[in-house]
């Protein structure tokens, strides 16, 4: 799992396999949760895009601004190739740890796989204080940070609920992909769910779901 805290793993991943891949969850998945808390028109940065097809679907879906950023500069030319004719959807190499972006510039930012890569690489914990800082520094005033992950409450809420980050969470799951479409999911099963963590700026207390 150290891997995916590397840059040289995905730039080499990305060059090996160009296809399109969805860490946990398609945008079906998520979208009625996306709904929920992001508007069509907010401006979005989608954080650690990679070659996953989720701009797109937000983008076809109605959602007019989606900025990208990933660490991989060869995934990064590899997107802004293949969606040279949407302009609504721009994409630039950059650390979600260090944002180039000046504050409040966005309505949301979303974070699919993001965080748990993130947290496989060296000094971790000090990344992951930098990333919720920076994004917090970046959302305007009622901004959302949309994060899906496999980690469980017990451990992302450490990292999450901080009073540095002006920000309260929320806590949602959805079912794992089945392969069956029969397969009835267990959601009080750790292993059968993903975890949504929405961190909303400027909001009061939320009951978890």
């Amino acid at each position: 799992m150290a891997q995916y805290g590397k840059t040289a793993y995905w730039d080499e991943r990305y060059t090996k396999d160009p296809e399109p891949f969805d860490w946990y969850q398609r945008y079906s998945g998520v979208r009625d949760l996306i709904a929920q808390y992001i508007k069509k028109e907010d401006n979005i940065l989608v954080a650690g895009c990679g070659n996953s097809r989720l701009s797109e679907d937000l983008y076809e879906d109605g959602y007019s601004s989606i900025a990208n950023i990933d660490i991989s500069r060869v995934v990064i030319d590899q997107m802004t190739d293949k969606y040279k004719e949407k302009p609504a959807l721009t994409w630039q190499q950059m650390n979600v740890c260090s944002l180039e972006f000046p504050d409040e510039s966005y309505d949301a930012v979303i974070g699919k796989a993001t965080m748990d890569a993130v947290l496989c690489g060296e000094g971790s914990t000090a990344n992951i204080a930098k990333m919720c800082s920076e994004v917090s520094r970046v959302l305007n005033g009622s901004g959302v940070f949309f994060i899906v992950s496999y980690g469980v409450p017990d451990n992302r809420l450490n990292y999450l609920e901080n009073d540095d980050y002006a920000w309260t969470v929320t806590v949602h799951t959805v079912p794992k992909p089945t392969v069956s479409a029969t397969a009835v999911p267990d959601t009080k099963d750790a292993n059968s769910v993903h975890y949504v963590y929405v961190c909303q700026k400027g909001a009061g207390g939320q009951v978890a779901e």
